[in-house]
């Protein structure tokens, strides 16, 4: 199973960005989808999750901005930014725990996507 993240870049405060994570390979299910992210000198901390029943979470500090979302179809999970601040800026990481088709589970990371926000 691979995961790839892509969509960071640089913004300026007030704008959006769109992030996506496509897992790729023999895949049965996913159980969860996860955003982190981590600025620098920080901890990575969780900014939003997915499960399969569509159940969503987010941290605290980007509930109302930020909207967790997935392509079933797809095996895709997108992270929408909006009202983006300054204090946003981190590298944003994907994890997902997934079912292959030989019934093992696999938890793994994407690589990460910098998101920069210019004041």
């Amino acid at each position: 199973v691979q995961l790839q993240a892509s969509g960071g870049g640089l913004v300026q405060a007030g704008g959006s960005l769109r992030l996506s994570c496509a897992a790729s390979g023999i895949i049965f299910n996913i159980n969860r989808m996860t955003w982190y992210r981590q600025a620098p000198g920080k901890e990575r901390e969780l900014v939003a999750g997915i499960i399969s029943d569509g159940s969503t979470n987010y941290a605290d500090s980007v509930k109302g901005r930020f909207t967790i979302s997935r392509d079933n179809a797809r095996n895709t999970v997108y992270l929408q930014m909006n009202s983006l601040k300054p204090e946003d800026t981190a590298v944003y990481y994907c994890n997902a725990d997934v079912i292959t088709l030989k019934r093992a589970q696999y938890i793994g990371w994407g690589q990460g996507t910098l998101v920069t926000v210019s004041s």
